[in-house]
């Protein structure tokens, strides 16, 4: 489990295919950034753009992660040298600083607008209309890893209102109309509608 508030940037720096997953799998090299990895073993997880992936391999501050092609075609960001937000596992002592994020990706959203307002700036996305019903005004969601709360709500489309901290801190800030982001929407959400649809 993952609390959505990301501990550094750090990005990709090696891609290989996968030998052993000979469907499109890649094997990912990332450097760290500002990560610290001193306490990080083999097996960890660690959520690379919101995506929960599985250390297999330590070098100096570098990491390496293996990722399926069924990973690489539902998410966005992890098939390129590009920039992504980290955090390491939460540990039962740790602060719950955002909300609860298991960091399995539920679709892809496109941003619509990113853009400064006075002080702050206001990201709109278009989620996947199968995950419309699950996104409410003032609640909980997941962005490239980033723990968020919405501002409004309108059909697929949401807006969610920036600080500039998170902005600097996080990958964010390279977004464009047109950027598309790794989303996962609230896990309470999950569990209310299967306990209000399940018919066992």
């Amino acid at each position: 489990m993952f609390s959505g508030i990301i501990a550094a940037t750090g990005r990709i720096s090696r891609i290989q295919p996968l030998a052993q997953l000979p469907a499109g799998g890649l094997s990912l090299v990332v450097d760290a950034g500002r990560l610290d990895l001193s306490d990080v073993a083999l097996g960890d997880s660690i959520a690379c753009n919101g995506v929960c992936l599985t250390v297999v391999a330590l070098d100096g501050n570098n990491f390496t992660v293996d990722v399926s092609r069924e990973t690489l075609e539902c998410t966005v960001g992890l098939d390129g040298k590009n920039e992504v937000n980290l955090e390491k596992a939460l540990r039962l002592s740790d602060r719950l600083g955002g909300h609860m994020v298991s960091g399995h990706v539920d679709g892809v959203g496109e941003v619509l607008k990113f853009a400064p307002v006075g002080e702050s700036f206001e990201l709109v996305i278009r989620a996947p209309q199968a995950l419309a019903k699950y996104i409410a005004k003032k609640g909980s969601i997941t962005v490239n890893g980033v723990s968020l709360t919405t501002n409004s709500v309108e059909g697929a489309d949401f807006s969610i209102n920036l600080i500039p901290h998170t902005v600097e801190m996080t990958t964010l800030k390279a977004l464009t109309a047109g950027s598309r982001v790794n989303l996962e929407i609230d896990l309470i959400a999950r569990y209310v509608e299967r306990m209000l649809t399940a018919s066992v």
